[in-house]
């Protein structure tokens, strides 16, 4: 410990191996040690002590659209990082879409990078993108350390990022297996939401029976089927049908290589609640019925869900408009996920721990960086949120630091707030006060 830059203290502090009162030493930002509460601090170390906050890993969140460059109007590198360190969120990995180019070549990846290098407040790493026409692209991709593949089963809503066939999606498929890589698949059926009643405007029973289970659950069979023959790693989108729950879990004990994420909106919100013309709530695959949403905390208890990421998808305001049908489908939400998780998940009987599995430990190993970050243990970096659980607040979108201040959330009361946010062992927030960037662009572990 003698050689400790920081030390930081807390009588709760989140480790893999439970919650305790302790001391985490820190250098050179990594963790080194986590030792007893009343270990003694050295002379030269610098002492953080949080008393009865709880001190937790950064939040790691592999399901975000920055939207940077090409459509900076809805998002951006400096905003959504910003927003994501206010949370307690440490690293992001970015979507291939909705930035203009999409990030479908190594040539765009370094655009991408290039943009973000100066704006990160976090961490960031970077999804490439399946298209039906870059299969040549994937493993030059791979190469440049993109943490997987993003495609689309159906539409994606953009013109640039076409969705891939059953054909194509074989293909693709068959050349991330080649070299052992990760696809993220959007998995809704474009037959069954072709043949669902698409009726439009405000109603948002209409726009849930647009957009029904049985689209899911078809493009997830079939997704899982590719899978079985090519013996290939595949990982489920913003999972919102329970439906589908039976089939994944039975593909588990196969030994299909699938995992599967939901979001804090489908865990925290309910269409029996969303009123009609309200397109913040717009997202897609929708927000379900409570009794959808039941089942799926079932699933994150057992683990048939693996993790909890956000899909922030953001979009200027005048893109949310009343009408279902043509509303940018998307919800902001990197700030506030952490809460949002927490405030449901303590109602249900979870604690905290668990949420830090869900939004750190588990998005980290699913992206191959539980070698640095997901815990607070020796050797990670020196990533931390110190939340008050107890405390809360009410959503306030001005008090947002997402560029368009569009949430599902406004005037919800949320449990847990967050105090600062560390990153290797730098606090980048505290009470609403940031320093200048200093997060680092990151590649996939090799």
């Amino acid at each position: 410990m003698s050689d400790a830059e920081l030390v930081l203290r807390s009588t709760r502090v989140i480790t893999p191996e439970g919650t305790r009162a302790a001391t985490v030493t820190v250098s050179a930002g990594k963790i080194t040690a986590v030792l007893p509460y009343d270990a003694e601090v050295p002379a030269a170390a610098r002492l953080d002590d949080v008393g009865d906050h709880v001190l937790l890993p950064g939040l790691v969140d592999t399901h975000v659209h920055v939207n940077d460059p090409g459509r900076t109007d809805w998002e951006g590198f400096w905003t959504a990082t910003r927003a994501a360190a206010a949370g307690g969120i440490t690293t992001l990995i970015d979507m291939p879409l909705n930035s203009l180019p999409p990030t479908t070549t190594v040539d765009h990846l370094r655009i991408k990078q290039d943009v973000a290098r100066d704006k990160a407040h976090i961490d960031v790493g970077f999804w490439g993108g399946a298209l039906p026409d870059n299969v040549k692209d994937l493993r030059p991709l791979h190469d440049a350390g993109v943490f997987g593949f993003k495609a689309f089963l159906s539409p994606s809503g953009v013109d640039e990022f076409p969705h891939l066939d059953q054909d194509r999606l074989a293909q693709s498929l068959a050349e991330i297996a080649g070299f052992d890589g990760l696809l993220i698949v959007h998995a809704e059926d474009p037959h069954h939401l072709a043949a669902a009643p698409q009726h439009g405007g405000p109603r948002y029973a209409d726009f849930l029976a647009s957009r029904p289970r049985d689209a899911e659950d078809t493009a997830i069979a079939s997704l899982v089927a590719q899978a079985r023959r090519l013996n290939a790693r595949v990982h489920v989108l913003h999972l919102s049908s329970s439906d589908a729950l039976p089939l994944i879990r039975a593909a588990r004990a196969d030994g299909v290589r699938v995992t599967v994420e939901t979001c804090p909106h489908y865990l925290t919100l309910t269409a029996e609640e969303v009123p009609d013309g309200a397109s913040e709530f717009k997202c897609c695959p929708p927000i379900r019925e409570a009794a959808n949403q039941d089942l799926l905390w079932e699933a994150l208890a057992d683990g048939t869900v693996d993790c909890v990421v956000t899909d922030h998808s953001p979009s200027t305001a005048d893109l949310k408009t009343d009408d279902f049908a043509t509303a940018w489908g998307g919800i902001s939400g990197l700030q506030l996920s952490l809460s949002a998780v927490w405030t449901e998940a303590r109602r249900r009987g979870h604690g905290l721990e668990d949420v830090v599995r869900w939004m750190s430990t588990r998005t980290a190993e699913l992206v191959g960086l539980d070698g640095s970050k997901g815990a607070i243990a020796p050797g990670r970096d020196a990533d931390f949120a110190v939340l008050a659980p107890d405390e809360t607040f009410t959503v306030d979108p001005a008090g947002l630091q997402h560029r368009n201040r569009v949430t599902a959330y406004a005037g919800k009361t949320l449990y847990g707030v967050v105090k600062s946010t560390w990153l290797r062992g730098e606090r980048i927030v505290a009470d609403g006060e940031f320093t200048a960037p200093k997060g680092t662009l990151l590649a996939r572990p090799q």
